[in-house]
């Protein structure tokens, strides 16, 4: 029998020793991948950073203002900035005076109604549902003004920021619903509950002017206004909304 294809010891000491060497680096390479060792930056993979990467385009921001209640400024902040803020898909770029000089000559209305319903790449209200129609109306402004117009911001707080009242069924459940709920919703710290005839009948037999003081103060549990930051007007019509509700 023909010994030419038997192996010396020299060559499988060899072949051995490649076998380890191979499977240590390959231990290495995987160990480095599982610890981000590929000059991957820690802090992007946090769970915080992944879920922000996969927020859906156009979903708010958070800010202190109540829904309804957020100025221009920070509707642009909040949602308007993904993509006017560089200019992306075909939008004017923030402070672009001749992306938006065509833009303007078409007349505030016709910006605004194209903001609200949607306009080629972008999609009604930015992507943002929950913006009110005066919050977008406000955005408008306030990036039409920035490139060169003199638009006028709806004011916030509708018509008691213009010296008028506030209807409690659309300002005052906005900021029930945005603030005052965590609490009266369900009767929370003794809190009255909305709805309950009987707690706020005992509450209001001072008086509404007598409850508004006594809330804006705050009172036990209950810090002042509520924690609401908005004016006092605003925050009487939470109030007249939560009673009507509770007749």
């Amino acid at each position: 029998m023909s010994n030419e294809n038997v192996m010396a010891p020299g060559q499988i000491i060899k072949i051995l020793v490649g076998v380890v060497v191979f499977l240590v680096v390959a231990i290495y390479l995987l160990a480095k991948l599982a610890t981000s060792g590929f000059n991957v930056d820690a802090e992007v993979m946090t769970k915080e950073a992944v879920a922000a990467r996969l927020k859906p385009a156009g979903e708010s921001i958070a800010s202190d203002a109540p829904p309804g209640m957020r100025t221009g400024e920070q509707v642009f902040k909040a949602i308007c900035i993904s993509c006017h803020g560089a200019g992306l898909a075909g939008a004017p770029k923030f402070g672009d005076a001749g992306a938006w000089g065509p833009r303007i000559a078409k007349g505030y209305e016709q910006l605004v109604t194209h903001a609200l319903a949607g306009f080629n790449a972008m999609p009604a209200k930015g992507g943002a549902p929950d913006l009110t129609d005066d919050e977008v109306k406000r955005a408008v402004a306030y990036m039409g003004n920035a490139g060169g117009a003199k638009f006028t911001e709806p004011a916030v707080g509708g018509a008691a920021a213009a010296g008028g009242k506030i209807d409690p069924e659309v300002t005052g459940k906005k900021i029930y619903e945005s603030v005052c709920v965590a609490c009266h919703g369900a009767g929370v710290a003794n809190a009255p509950k909305f709805g309950d005839k009987a707690a706020w009948a005992e509450r209001t037999k001072v008086g509404l002017d007598e409850v508004q003081k006594i809330a804006t103060k705050g009172l036990n549990a209950m810090p002042a206004k509520g924690g609401y930051t908005g004016s006092d007007a605003e925050f009487r019509s939470a109030i007249e909304y939560m009673v009507n509700h509770s007749k």
